[in-house]
């Protein structure tokens, strides 16, 4: 029970002083030439204020609060490392058993450096951690903080400061003295290249806690493939020449031999990715004659901005003879040494559109097309009634790389082009607009050249269910063959036309090796911290991923089919870093998180970044574990303005805050207690003066 008084005036305060100096004024007089009954009117008047003020004897019953002591868990990914994680849980244990025997003690377990919303968090931010699990308690309340951690703290106050309304910081470190560690850091490299150009990546290999000038062998591999192996000393800066190899992601890994007794190898390990981008597709556009069809492929072509398109068309064939000399002619001639000799390696596609062998181009230029192609180059045949001619491509050297031998005949009737169950998970004719009806929702051709048993892939089938669209590939390129020449019937909307600009630069670009439309791939890419592969595949059904943490830890994901030729798997991303996905022949990767995540950019337990906040604030920080053994301070309760800390204990300031229960209240001058007091002192002061 807490007693004090307090006052409740019956008038105005101003009031109050007024009256109490004029009865002042009044008195003195008497008092200074002491005459009889001054010290009773002085009495009197004292009463007669205190009567006016009002004086109210207050009984407080408070019920005292508990001191508040946070303890910090650092479950961060370093504490994996190296049997830290059950130092802590060791540490953890003994402390609340401890603080369990104190009274008034209210211990609020803090787990922190983990993830946020099941997210990954870049970095350990215990601190920050620590201010939003006590919003709700006053400073004075707050005892002490206790950290349980390795050290790597990345949000501690700088300069630093008493963070915690004055309470100490104690922090025990786990881990050990003797750690070591190497790591491998790229310190530069693009984003994106130009594919075929050189490019150069700047990397070192970090070697903490064992200073040594010993050679480090790293190993050097593009997109899983081992590419070279490098000698570097520790701490030097080395560059690696590059050169894009293709479009697409280009995933340069960089992998440094193991240290002695290290606490992780995870951090050995680091990969750029480099983005190829082709510059200005060239592409050769043969046109044997004119036709309906001619401008559709021209005008395609020449919409993409990626495209650089050269086209021909061969208006004036050797046998036409009409006397006109070749000076007098308005035509251009036909550079076709200069394109199919001297410069044909730098066209990323050739196509011939309505081409039949009429002499213009010599034997020799098709050997020259046939070793382009198989060397990696790009092929696509739109064929007519001059493939089925005797003077048919099929009859030059490019026979050894066409998929398809004509017959001969031309197959001339109504028929709608579909695709076929192959052609459904083909990337080119995958998800067409119009090809999932029964008849197609597109308008019908009426031309078709029949071929005899043909290789490759036949993603779509035309008159009697003979081949229309086939796909091959020959040595390191590939070939097209279109067996009819009548897309153009969709281009111009006859019968409400058809997808003709989504096949046909989906083929273009199919042949020139986009990776986006890559038969057989495997993808791996990270949205915040979900991690999403993808499989696209020819097959009907594939196997489980194995998916590769950034700590090393590996798991199977089942991809579920998400359309034909495709199969899709999320999963949450629990840690930063780079992850791998694996199914046997492919390999994919993606990056959650920043680049250089600060978890791993020192992994070696310390007491350099708390030791300044914890002097700061007068607290205690040691080894949880020394020689061995567990060795925690004492908990010592403290009074506010001693000192928190000494060699073998840490202090708790108790706090002297409580909560109001209840209040009793008692008038010292009211009612007729206060009544008879005023009018027994006026009653002495008149008996005093009459006698």
């Amino acid at each position: 029970m807490n007693w004090s008084l307090t006052f409740a005036p019956l008038i105005p305060l101003p009031w109050l002083v007024a009256v109490a100096v004029l009865g002042l004024l009044a008195v003195a007089p008497l008092l200074l030439r002491h005459l009889r009954g001054g010290w009773l009117r002085l009495l009197a008047l004292v009463a007669l204020i205190a009567a006016l003020s009002g004086p109210v004897l207050l009984a407080e019953d408070r019920q005292p609060l508990p001191t508040v002591v946070a303890l910090v868990v650092d479950r961060s990914a370093s504490q994996d490392l190296d049997g830290r994680a059950s130092m802590t849980a060791d540490a953890r244990a003994a402390l609340e058993k401890r603080f369990g025997e104190l009274r008034s003690i209210d211990l609020r377990v803090v787990e922190a450096g983990g993830k946020t919303g099941g997210a990954p968090v870049d970095g350990t931010e215990l601190f920050t951690a620590v201010q939003a699990a006590l919003a709700d308690v006053a400073p004075e309340r707050l005892g002490a903080v206790v950290m349980l951690t390795d050290g790597e703290v990345h949000d501690v106050p700088m300069p630093p400061t008493s963070p915690f309304g004055g309470a100490p910081l104690h922090a025990l470190v786990s881990g050990h003295d003797d750690e070591r560690d190497r790591q491998m850091v790229i310190r530069s490299a693009p984003r994106f290249s130009i594919v075929g150009e050189n490019q150069t990546i700047e990397y070192s290999v970090i070697d903490q806690g064992a200073p040594s000038s010993e050679p480090v062998r790293v190993t050097i591999s593009l997109d899983g493939e081992p590419l070279a192996t490098e000698t570097v000393t520790p701490g030097a800066l080395n560059r690696f020449p590059i050169r894009i190899a293709h479009a697409g992601q280009n995933i340069y890994e960089f992998e440094a031999a193991p240290l002695d007794g290290e606490l992780t190898p995870v951090n050995n390990r680091a990969a750029a990715v480099i983005d190829g981008i082709r510059e200005n597709l060239r592409v050769l556009l043969v046109s044997g004659e004119p036709h309906a069809g001619e401008r559709i492929w021209r005008n395609l072509l020449k919409s993409d901005a990626s495209v650089d398109l050269v086209h021909f068309t061969i208006l004036r064939p050797p046998e036409k003879q009409d006397g006109t000399p070749i000076n007098e002619l308005s035509l251009i001639a036909f550079p076709t040494r200069e394109l199919f000799s001297v410069k044909i390696d730098q066209f990323d596609l050739i196509i011939f559109d309505r081409y039949a062998q009429r002499g213009v181009l010599p034997t020799i230029y098709f050997d020259n097309i046939a070793r382009y192609v198989r060397e990696g180059g790009a092929l696509l045949v739109a064929s007519g009634p001059d493939y089925a001619s005797d003077d048919s491509l099929w009859s030059t050297p490019l026979a050894d790389v066409l998929p398809a031998a004509p017959t001969g005949r031309v197959i001339e009737k109504p028929f709608s082009p579909r695709v076929t169950d192959l052609g459904q998970r083909h990337p080119v004719t995958r998800g067409l607009e119009g090809a999932d009806a029964e008849p197609p929702r597109w308008s019908r051709w009426f031309r078709q050249v029949e071929v005899d048993k043909p290789g490759g892939e036949t993603i779509m089938k035309g008159a009697d269910d003979d081949p229309l669209l086939v796909l091959d590939r020959e040595g390191k390129g590939r070939v097209a063959l279109m067996l009819s020449d009548q897309v153009w019937l969709w281009a111009r909307g006859f019968e409400g036309g058809g997808p003709h600009v989504d096949l046909l630069r989906r083929l273009a670009h199919w042949l020139m090796k986009e990776p986006d439309l890559e038969e057989e791939a495997l993808r791996a890419t990270a949205r915040g911290a979900t991690l999403l592969v993808d499989r696209q595949t020819m097959q009907e059904t594939v196997g489980p991923v194995t998916v590769i943490a950034p700590s090393g830890a590996r798991r199977t994901l089942t991809l579920a089919p998400q359309a034909p030729g495709r199969f899709h798997a999320e999963m949450a991303a629990d840690e930063i870093g780079l992850w791998r996905v694996e199914d046997g022949e492919y390999r994919a990767f993606a990056h959650v998180g920043p680049a250089n995540p600060r978890e791993f950019t020192d992994v070696l337990s310390t007491f350099d970044k708390l030791q300044p906040v914890v002097d700061a604030t007068g607290g205690h920080i040691a080894r949880m574990v020394t020689d061995g053994k567990a060795d925690l301070p004492r908990i010592v309760p403290m009074r506010p303005g001693r000192s928190m800390s000494g060699r073998d204990w840490m202090g708790v300031r108790m706090t002297e805050a409580s909560v109001l229960k209840g209040v009793d209240r008692w008038p010292l001058f009211s009612g007729f207690l206060g009544l008879a007091a005023l009018l027994g002192v006026m009653a002495a002061t008149w008996y005093r003066e009459g006698r």
